[in-house]
């Protein structure tokens, strides 16, 4: 005989547990994230490693879902994604945000940095909790800052041993006004253009080159649209994973640390990889073509004196007190 009484209460814990299976299981939150680095790029590797690393410190209760290689669209589209809270975050050159946070600019002082480490030593003291205060104005916050690396300069027309050598070059730069000022106090003729449009101009002769960390100019093959290869060093880059402030102020406190922790853990091996990539990229540049050539020690010299005068003017636009702190710290 069939017990109903029983086969009710059977069913009724059945019914409970798929319940609680079905709560814990709509607790746990997942973290959308998306950038514009190709996926063989240290910067998405490390993210990677950040949601491995999440989904383990946190026993699975916060996962991280990323969209690199401009999956949710480029640089701009990634911003404005973070802005709206369509995603939590995004990992991207920080001159990207410039233009929301024009304090920002205060890092890419022309020929500031001479080691990786003295830019690392500047984003993470007093310089870095200025512009998370400036970020977090505007609705970001920075979860960590990467190596983008320093920039060179390529192109198609000569080799660059001169001054005389950047007059009229048109070359592509990133949406920094620092950016652009610099490369107009050379001579350059500098061009603001999305990541995405660069290797057609540069196949097309739209552009005569562009200027990018080793690592960047390798995995987007612009070897294979440009012949001379410099080592500039102009800028220092930082990549800036940036979430959206308060998506990351809903979550609880262990959830944001457990966010915190794994981004440590991705930042250190991130910057530990592009250092160790940065020479075999431009190693690998020379093998597959490129013309290298170094920029001696008194053209450096040459190009930051020209370059003098666009310090003064990110002083009249974002005034004295990141960029003096900037300096302090490089003095010290």
């Amino acid at each position: 005989m069939i017990d109903t009484k029983r086969m009710i209460r059977r069913g009724s814990s059945v019914l409970v547990a798929l319940g609680l299976g079905l709560s814990l299981s709509a607790s746990a939150e997942t973290l959308r994230f998306g950038g514009n680095f190709s996926v063989d790029h240290s910067s998405t590797k490390a993210m990677e490693l950040f949601a491995e690393e999440l989904e383990k410190i946190s026993g699975a209760d916060v996962k991280a879902q990323l969209f690199p290689a401009m999956q949710l669209g480029g640089a701009k589209e990634n911003i404005d994604q973070v802005r709206s809270g369509a995603v939590m975050g995004t990992w991207i050159g920080i001159s990207y945000l410039s233009r929301t946070v024009p304090e920002l600019e205060a890092v890419s002082l022309p020929f500031a940095f001479s080691t990786r480490q003295q830019a690392f030593d500047v984003i993470d003291g007093k310089v870095g909790d200025v512009l998370n205060e400036k970020l977090a104005e505007k609705g970001f916050i920075a979860l960590g800052y990467m190596e983008l690396g320093f920039r060179h300069v390529t192109n198609n027309t000569r080799a660059i041993s001169s001054l005389e050598d950047f007059q009229g070059l048109k070359l592509r730069l990133q949406p920094n006004q620092t950016h652009l000022a610099t490369m107009r106090s050379v001579g350059a003729n500098p061009v603001s253009m999305g990541i995405k449009e660069v290797y057609g101009a540069l196949q097309q002769g739209v552009l005569d080159g562009q200027e990018n960390p080793y690592s960047i100019i390798s995995t987007k093959r612009f070897d294979e649209v440009q012949t001379y290869l410099s080592d500039t060093g102009h800028f220092y880059d930082f990549i800036v994973v940036a979430a959206n402030l308060k998506k990351f102020n809903k979550l609880s406190s262990d959830r944001q640390q457990a966010v915190r922790d794994a981004m440590a853990t991705a930042v250190a091996w991130q910057r530990a990889k592009a250092a160790e990539e940065d020479t075999a990229a431009r190693d690998e540049l020379v093998k597959r073509g490129m013309i290298f050539t170094p920029i001696s020690d008194d053209l450096r010299a040459q190009l930051k004196a020209r370059s003098h005068g666009v310090v003064d003017d990110l002083k009249a636009k974002i005034g004295d007190e990141v960029i003096n702190t900037v300096m302090l710290e490089l003095n010290k």
